[in-house]
């Protein structure tokens, strides 16, 4: 069951547990803020999500780059 589990879903475990792992280090040395932590969690989850669900990257960086250097390149 559990290698069911992981072979569907392992980019979600593994970005939901990155996002924990950061929060643990946060609240290690800083404030406890709960709030923080579940947005970390939530967002290392989202991006595993992401990842699972497309092939690309989560962040289209050509396509940003493009934007901005063609939003620029009247300058020149």
């Amino acid at each position: 069951m559990w290698r069911e589990i992981w072979s569907v879903y392992w980019r979600r475990i593994v970005g939901a547990a990155a996002g924990l792992l950061c929060g643990i280090i946060y609240l290690a040395f800083g404030f406890w803020d709960m709030l923080f932590v579940a947005l970390l969690v939530s967002a290392g989850y989202w991006f595993g999500k992401q990842k699972e669900l497309t092939d690309g990257p989560v962040i289209p960086w050509q396509r940003i780059w493009y934007a901005i250097m063609s939003r620029f390149r009247t300058y020149r």
